[in-house]
This record gives structure tokens, C-alpha cells and sequence, in this order.
């Protein structure tokens, strides 16, 4: 089993940063997708972002390309997620997630492939 565990949500003002950081412990992520999800109140649950670990290679959604970067580090086998420009449509509770890479196929952008998430950590960014 893989536990996940964010860090780093609070309130901010519109055109703020912060910073969320998901930390991986239980199960080796080398052969994962490790993504960010985002659920604001009355929506479905999306994807924001996600990193396929040993390759480095990012994926980010449309709303958000340019204005967060996904990271990993390898040492502390986190994920971060670094948001810059913040609006107010970013308020979510955002969600850490992995997903096993199986006979090397990923589907980073798919929710239902993803089988292990975190608690989620609130941001609120106001006007």
C-alpha cells in the first residue's frame, strides 16, 4: 500500500503563490503517475496536473499550463505542485494521487486510474 500525504493549502489572495507539496511513503513510486486533482464545491473532481516519476515527463490541464509546475524529488520522494498567478476559480480541495504505470501505459489525465489518493489539502484564493 502507498499512503499520500499533502501538504501546504491555505487562504491567499488572487495573483498569490503557494505552494502544495505530497509525500509518498509505503510503496516505492518509481513505476508511477503521480498527478494533483482538484474539487471545488458542486463539481466533479479534475485533474490539474501530474508527473510520470522516473521519466520526468509533466502533463498539465489547459486552466492551468503556465501558471503551475509539477515537480518531483527523488530524495524525498515528494511531488510538489507550484501555483503562481492564483485566481479565484482555483479554489478547490486539491487531491494527490498515484497511478501504477502497468505494461507502460499511463493514463495521467484519467481519475478512475489512479487507485491510490490522499486526504487533500483546501486552497481558497479570494478576490
Amino acid at each position: 500500500q502507498m499512503q499520500l500525504v499533502e501538504s501546504g493549502g491555505g487562504l491567499v489572495q488572487a495573483g498569490a503563490s503557494l505552494r502544495l507539496s505530497c509525500a509518498a511513503s509505503g510503496r516505492s513510486v518509481s513505476n508511477h503517475v503521480v498527478g494533483w486533482f482538484r474539487q471545488a464545491p458542486g463539481k466533479e473532481r479534475e485533474f490539474v496536473a501530474a508527473i510520470r516519476w522516473s521519466a520526468g515527463i509533466a502533463d498539465y490541464a489547459d486552466s492551468v499550463k503556465g501558471r503551475f509546475t509539477i515537480s518531483r524529488d527523488n530524495a524525498k520522494n515528494t511531488v510538489d505542485l507550484q501555483m503562481n498567478s492564483l485566481k479565484p476559480e482555483d479554489t478547490a480541495v486539491y487531491y494527490c494521487a498515484a497511478q501504477a504505470i502497468v505494461y507502460g501505459t499511463v493514463a495521467p489525465r484519467s481519475r478512475d486510474r489512479y487507485g491510490y489518493w490522499g486526504q487533500g489539502t483546501q486552497v481558497t484564493v479570494s478576490s
